[in-house]
C-alpha cells in the first residue's frame, strides 16, 4: 500500500516513513473523515468540492486534520517551510533508491 499526495490531479508517491499501528489506524481515520465529508455532497463533482472559494466546510476541516497528521508523522514542524518539506521527501526517495 503506498500513499500518494498531491495538489493536482497528477499523483507524486513519496516514501511512506516507518510508522506504528497507531500512527497508520490515525491517518487512516484522516483519510477516512476526507471520504466521509465528500460523501455529504454526493452530487458535486472533485472540482467543485475542491474549488478554492467554495469548499465545504467539513471537507476543508477534514484535510487540515489529515495535514496535521502527515507532517507529524513525518516529523514537520506545524510551521515547516515548503522547502525543508520537499528537501527531506527527496532526500528520504534518494534514500529508499539508495537501498534497493
Amino acid at each position: 500500500m503506498r500513499y500518494r499526495y498531491s495538489n493536482t490531479i497528477v499523483y507524486n508517491n513519496f516514501v511512506w516513513p516507518e510508522v506504528t499501528e497507531s500512527q497508520k489506524e490515525k491517518i487512516s481515520k484522516t483519510a477516512q473523515a476526507i471520504l466521509e465529508a465528500r460523501a455529504l455532497y454526493p452530487d458535486s463533482s472533485l472540482a467543485d468540492l475542491y474549488d478554492s472559494l467554495t469548499m465545504p466546510p467539513e471537507l476543508l476541516k477534514a484535510h487540515k486534520v489529515n495535514d496535521k497528521a502527515v507532517m507529524a508523522l513525518y516529523g514537520f514542524s506545524a510551521d515547516a517551510s515548503e522547502e525543508e518539506i520537499v528537501a527531506k521527501l527527496m532526500n528520504m526517495y534518494s534514500e529508499k533508491v539508495k537501498g534497493k
